[in-house]
């Protein structure tokens, strides 16, 4: 993976974007630019692994975020867009700047591990899967808010497969599918 792609320069560069008292989601996907949908919806999905998903409607936004992000993934655009009311939407910086120095060890884990390997998990048809069970994720957040951090689980399924894409390592594909697959089945389980 190139240095300005990994998650550690990503991180650093909407660091550099929460220079106020808030930053806007228009400043967030500004930082990581155009040709980014992975990085832009890996952004949200790390967010709500962090304690931030505790917030009220943070997974909520969020869930919105992965769920457009995922939908124009599966239409073939090259950057993100989103609606005027999302992108005005305003964070506090000292906190994403918390959730972004948390992320900071993972992240350069994650970097560190990263290789091109399994790639039929990461092209086509296999990616269109992979875009579609993001969006079903972030489609589900919203619900999963009434129970407090639950989203997280969604946010772990998301990052892995976000990342695998922008890493081309279907080994987090691999990954995010077993966690997805994981998630289904405790939810059987717990049904009456």
């Amino acid at each position: 993976m190139q240095d300005d792609q990994t998650i550690t320069a990503m991180t650093d560069r909407v660091r550099d974007a929460a220079d106020g008292d808030t930053i806007s989601v228009a400043q967030i996907t500004g930082a990581l630019g155009r040709d980014s949908l992975p990085p832009n919806l890996m952004i949200p999905a790390l967010a709500v692994v962090s304690p931030l998903s505790g917030v009220p409607l943070f997974s909520s936004v969020c869930g919105m975020l992965i769920a457009l992000i995922s939908a124009q993934m599966l239409l073939g655009r090259d950057h993100v867009w989103l609606p005027g009311f999302l992108m005005r939407r305003k964070l506090s910086s000292s906190r994403v700047l918390g959730a972004l120095d948390w992320m900071r060890r993972p992240a350069g884990f994650l970097d560190r591990i990263t290789a091109e390997r399994l790639t039929v998990l990461v092209r086509r048809p296999m990616r269109w899967i992979t875009q579609g069970l993001c969006l079903c994720c972030g489609l589900v957040m919203p619900f999963l808010e009434l129970i407090p951090f639950t989203s997280s689980l969604m946010g772990v399924v998301v990052s892995l497969l976000a990342f695998g894409m922008l890493a081309r390592d279907g080994l987090f594909t691999a990954l995010g599918l077993m966690a997805i697959g994981g998630v289904a089945g405790l939810v059987l389980y717990l049904l009456p």
